[in-house]
């Protein structure tokens, strides 16, 4: 018998019931003992406001059902064992006193060694405990619906229990954003903190800064729809994500200086905006005068900042950016600050609740997806095919989630219409393609907004 640490709020009972005992079954038969506590941490949709939490501004996403679930036993030895229900992924071992993070290979252990090593670095453990772990996950890997970070959420409230320690959900948001940039991914924090801060029933304004969230409640006339691409990126395995995140950076820095600004302190897009003291809008307009559309070399940038190359790649390149050449600034800001605005934009019409809010919160999402595909260039074919599927079949807004270049979209869709639309995409979209329909079944589905991490006791 299983009794959760917080009453009432467990979502999808039986099946998470189900799940729980199932994983029971399976650590008692791979460790030969009990588990004596199940964490479980979700992953998340984000409805609007695309790479641009990294740069300082507001997100909105919502947690979503699938998750990622550990059965948890502390071991007296300091050691832990990583075992998964996936036999895809091999099980692993290592020193708790000797956490290694190969960057090179973002296999799925390293992740959860993010969320250990966060929480061990944070409270200066010299003993950890060691621990027995068994993962079972239901959030399509490499799909934009941040199964990485959930990973790192739940290995990081796994340790924190495990060791008998305490931190506020913020705090855990705050320290597993840092951690999880163990393995190369220079984050913003959204994912990290929809994952702790979730509640059923609303979407979530994240704002950093510090880091809050405020409730957003969603037209009830409509549901959101995730539709997976089936295009694979790993963010961790490629550049794309962190050539966006320097190029942002860039960006600060070119318009920090062109305007009189300390450059040198200057790390996000918000930081321009703030010091300037002036809109969004005016913002764009900034842009427009200051960076010139053509990408620019890293001589040009060099010339502009008056630094040499060599201080370029040691202070301000990542290191899987050193050998890009050129970078597009005025491109990634007008989409970061049209984006930013679109986010307030959503929030303030779910707010208000205007008789055509559904209409209008469909364009911003139609907007933003343009934005991610001409300015951002995070798109793909797949992924815009099928935002144009969504909307031929009835989807009043539809637009790419998660990083891009892969992974899902989300959609918009009128309650009475899901059931023929879900239908008409299926048949469009995963029908036409051999290798799609072997992965129908989990690849459309609604969704509303769900509960954050939670520790479940062994009772």
């Amino acid at each position: 018998k299983l009794s959760c640490s917080y009453a009432n709020i467990i979502l999808n009972v039986s099946n998470l019931c189900f799940r729980l005992q199932k994983l029971k079954e399976i650590f008692m038969s791979k460790f030969g003992s009990t588990p004596k506590f199940y964490v479980r941490a979700p992953g998340r949709v984000n409805l609007i406001g695309e790479h641009i939490d990294y740069c300082g501004y507001s997100v909105l996403p919502m947690a979503i059902e699938q998750d990622i679930l550990i059965a948890v036993e502390p071991a007296k030895s300091q050691v832990v064992h990583l075992a998964n229900t996936n036999s895809s992924y091999l099980d692993f071992s290592t020193s708790v006193n000797n956490i290694q993070i190969n960057k090179t290979k973002p296999q799925w252990h390293n992740y959860f060694l993010c969320g250990l090593k966060g929480i061990q670095e944070h409270f200066g453990l010299n003993n950890p405990t060691g621990m027995n772990c068994l993962l079972d996950g239901t959030i399509p890997p490499s799909s934009g619906l941040s199964s990485s970070s959930a990973l790192v959420c739940c290995a990081g409230l796994v340790t924190l229990r495990a060791n008998g320690k305490n931190l506020s959900k913020v705090e855990l948001a705050e320290i597993c954003t840092k951690s999880e940039r163990y393995i190369g991914t220079e984050g913003g924090g959204m994912d990290q903190a929809i994952s702790f801060l979730a509640e059923e029933g609303t979407a979530k304004l994240i704002e950093f800064s510090p880091l809050r969230a405020t409730d957003v409640k969603l037209p009830s006339e409509a549901v959101f729809v995730i539709a997976n691409s089936c295009v694979e990126m790993n963010k961790a395995a490629t550049s794309h994500y962190n050539i966006r995140v320097t190029e942002c950076r860039l960006a600060t820095k070119l318009l920090s200086k062109l305007k009189g600004l300390d450059w040198k302190n200057m790390l996000r897009l918000h930081d321009v905006q703030t010091k300037l003291g002036v809109s969004l809008e005016e913002m764009l307009t900034i842009v427009e005068e200051v960076l010139h559309p053509e990408p620019y070399s890293t001589e040009e940038i060099c010339k502009c900042l008056g630094i040499s190359l060599e201080e370029l790649r040691s202070q301000i390149l990542t290191q899987n950016t050193q050998d890009v050449s050129t970078f597009k600034l005025y491109q990634r800001a007008k989409h970061v600050y049209s984006e930013a605005a679109r986010v307030l934009e959503f929030k303030k019409i779910c707010k208000e609740a205007p008789a055509n809010a559904v209409q209008l919160l469909g364009e911003l999402m139609n907007q933003s997806h343009i934005s991610c595909r001409e300015m951002y260039e995070c798109s793909c074919p797949e992924l815009d095919r099928l935002v144009d599927i969504c909307l031929q079949f009835g989807a009043i807004g539809s637009r790419l989630t998660g990083a891009g270049w892969g992974g899902c979209t989300v959609s918009m869709v009128p309650t009475d219409k899901l059931n023929t639309f879900l239908k008409n995409v299926k048949k469009a979209y995963y029908q036409t393609d051999v290798q799609r329909l072997a992965l129908e079944n989990n690849s459309l589905f609604a969704t509303k907004p769900g509960r954050g991490a939670l520790v479940f006791i062994e009772a």
